[in-house]
């Protein structure tokens, strides 16, 4: 039998390049210590020398979630926070921090003390950022219910 009967006319015959199938090695994926801070939670400048060093792996980086060593718990509970952290913790948005003109880091003390004085800027943020997500949940609303009325998903 030749090989043109068995492929076909106009297809030659390609061997397999390994003998066996080959599997990929995973590789380990590793973050810098500026991204494995922010999916901490956690301001980079106060973490450990040590964390800052070297590259963070996946496998690291969710030991750390499961089970976070004291230095991460003491920076979760009083800080200082980065943004994301206080703009939370203080019931506005990031955008809203920049227009107040705080840019640094506050720790826990300084975010309670923020609550407590109730500053214009900080109602003001509050009330803008309320109705941001007022807005935004009419139009989730409205694009949920066009959907389930037009056949056609437009």
């Amino acid at each position: 039998m030749s090989l043109g009967s068995v492929t076909g006319p106009g297809y030659r015959l390609v061997r397999p390049r390994y003998p066996e199938p080959v599997t990929r090695q995973r590789s380990t994926q590793t973050m810098k210590p500026a991204t494995a801070a922010k999916k901490l939670g956690v301001h980079l400048d106060a973490t450990p020398d040590e964390f800052r060093a070297g590259m963070i792996s996946r496998d690291e980086l969710n030991a750390l979630q499961a089970d976070p060593p004291e230095w991460l718990r003491e920076l979760r509970r009083n800080g200082p926070h980065p943004r994301q952290v206080v703009a939370d913790r203080l019931g506005v948005s990031i955008s809203g921090l920049a227009r107040a003109e705080i840019t640094e880091p506050l720790t826990t003390a300084q975010i309670v003390a923020l609550k407590e004085e109730q500053p214009e800027w900080l109602l003001r943020e509050r009330g803008t950022r309320a109705e941001a997500q007022r807005a935004e949940a009419r139009l989730r609303a409205e694009r949920s219910g066009k959907r389930r009325d037009d056949p056609v998903g437009g």
